[in-house]
């Protein structure tokens, strides 16, 4: 046999971390950080189409309406549209956003950076020089002194442009260094050189300088990327001065992971795209690191209640779909297919419903958001997201009984017997497997109402008389294929004197074998459901539901349901 290809000898460990006294570990989340979204300039370079001014301008508005704070709009010295669209987001903002912009460290673009700010309420000037040492000596030819020299110089330019600058004075400025390639950087040099760049802006506890720390290409485990962060904020002066941020990228699939271990070791701010856009595998996804500080009982601090309408957004401008799976915004990750997951779901909301009537009754709570949220397979309440629960669970060939009971149930307030779901879902199941597909809660709910709501019999008159202590008895009509049958029997109730008068008038034994009923609707519209098995006296078993104001009748009914399906 050939042997397989493998070209793992090229490739070298990215070497651990020494870092033996790590406090992370320990911690957990508590709080959300601050973010940046960064989609309208790094989400939007990675674009084949990078957008329109017009798109532009739409997912901005987007952006302030989640909630975002500090949103990095351009690269005004890149293009004319990226220096006009600055502009229009210094008109436009609102007076509580930063607006955001990105340069290199050369004077000329510096300078047309800070010229696209002019008149800003709020101002970031984010300022980057790659400080690897594969960087400095492939791309730039560099020393580490000359690094150094040179973001020095940088800032005390875009200091002398805006804070220190008196006509500057209407503008609240605040000041970003990248030293790009960070997590592939020495740890020393590092401090090293954001010292450097801290001495040159002078920051305060007040107005504090950010430093991004990106994972620019991912090259290690998360905990490695955590350990970097511990050492930074553990080492670097004057911490209470400096606002930490994270920019971890996803070429290894962990940037999610990353920012989260991260933040536990001591940053305080997070940059990122909406479901993970940008270059290569993309940015750190911020949907998904803010809906998961729900699942911690953590407020994000943005509004993700209208998600679908937030990813319309993001296809419309990025022209990129968002993934099936993609969590918590893709159309399947608030779906079960699988008939365990299905029954599990639907337990669970029975069970919260209970649980919630209970809690506002004795006083504990006062509405279901006091009641902590726990369902089998959803760690977040799909409505929290804009989500219905009739999306929940759906239909194919693989599902159990719980994903149609669960359909009819939401659609026809029906609370099926085990025994009546499993009867159901044979039919469904033969159904889906006709069809090659998943089948429609329509779908789902016209099979059962033609298999359990439509009987063939039609009740036209019927009475129940007690004839002594023990016994009723049952006279009454029925129609089948327009052909009428008088009925009598007697039995020690009316559902018994009723199976009895079917018997004699169809010649054939008939018993209930199983009985359950509840409720549907409220007030003066409430109505009895019941759901009857019967046995027949060749040992055949048929469900039937019967829906009426009147329990009996509403049991009459299931029972022709049933029988009807047995001749």
């Amino acid at each position: 046999m050939p042997m397989l290809k493998d070209p793992s000898r090229k490739y070298k460990k990215f070497p651990a971390f020494n870092l033996p006294n790590r406090q992370w570990p320990s911690r957990s989340l508590d709080k959300a950080p601050r973010w940046l979204a960064t989609d309208l300039r790094d989400g939007n370079q990675s674009l084949p189409d990078p957008m329109s001014i017009e798109e532009k301008d739409l997912y901005f508005a987007k952006l302030v309406e989640i909630g975002y704070k500090e949103i990095e709009v351009a690269f005004p010295s890149a293009s004319q549209i990226d220096f006009d669209f600055t502009r229009k987001c210094v008109a436009a903002a609102p007076d509580d956003v930063w607006i955001q912009v990105l340069s290199p460290c050369r004077e000329d673009l510096i300078r047309r950076t800070i010229e696209s700010l002019k008149g800003a309420k709020k101002a970031i000037v984010h300022l980057y020089l790659a400080t690897s040492e594969c960087f400095r000596r492939v791309v730039f030819g560099m020393s580490e002194e000359e690094s150094i020299e040179l973001v020095t110089r940088c800032t005390n330019l875009v200091r002398s442009l805006t804070k220190d600058d008196p006509s500057q004075a209407g503008t609240q400025w605040q000041y970003e260094f990248s030293p790009e390639t960070f997590s592939d950087t020495s740890a020393e040099y590092v401090i090293k050189i954001c010292e450097a760049v801290k001495a040159a802006w002078g920051p305060t506890e007040d107005e504090k300088i950010i430093f991004n720390l990106p994972a620019t290409v991912e090259m290690s485990t998360p905990n490695v990327y955590a350990d970097q962060i511990e050492f930074f904020c553990t080492n670097v002066t004057e911490r209470e001065k400096i606002c930490v941020s994270l920019h971890p990228h996803n070429d290894r699939g962990c940037a999610v992971a990353a920012a989260e271990l991260a933040q536990m070791a001591g940053a305080d701010r997070v940059e990122g795209c909406l479901f993970g856009n940008g270059e290569r595998t993309g940015n750190v996804d911020l949907v998904t690191l803010a809906l998961n500080l729900y699942t911690q009982g953590i407020s994000p601090h943005v509004d993700f209640s209208d998600l679908v309408s937030v990813i319309k957004v993001v296809e419309q401008c990025n022209k990129i779909p968002v993934a099936e799976r993609a969590p918590y915004g893709g159309q399947l990750v608030v779906c079960a297919f699988s008939g365990s997951h299905q029954d599990a779901i639907k337990k669970g909301f029975n069970t919260r419903t209970e649980l919630v009537k209970a809690r506002i009754a004795d006083g504990s709570a006062q509405s279901e958001d006091d009641v902590a949220w726990q369902i089998p397979y959803l760690p977040l309440d799909p409505k929290d997201i804009g989500r219905t629960y009739e999306a929940v669970i759906r239909v194919n060939s693989q599902s159990g009984k719980g994903g149609a009971a669960w359909i009819i149930l939401t659609k026809l307030g029906l609370d099926l017997p085990r025994g009546l779901q499993i009867a159901f879902s044979k039919i469904v199941q033969v159904e889906a497997e006709k069809a090659g597909r998943e089948l429609k809660a329509s779908e789902i709910e016209s099979l059962f109402t033609n298999s359990y709501l439509q009987s063939k019999f039609v009740l036209k008159n019927y009475d129940t008389v007690r004839i002594d202590e023990q016994n009723r008895k049952f006279t009454g009509v029925v129609e089948l294929d327009g052909r009428e049958t008088v009925l009598s029997g007697v039995g020690n109730g009316p559902i018994s004197a009723f199976t009895n008068a079917l018997s004699n008038g169809f010649g054939v034994k008939v018993e209930v074998w199983d009985y359950k009923e509840h409720a549907i609707g409220q007030g003066s519209n409430v109505k009895a459901s019941t759901f009857i098995e019967i046995k027949v006296d060749n040992n055949t078993k048929k469900w039937g539901v019967g829906i009426h104001e009147d329990v009996v009748q509403a049991s009459i009914l299931s029972i022709l349901s049933a029988f009807a399906g047995v001749l």
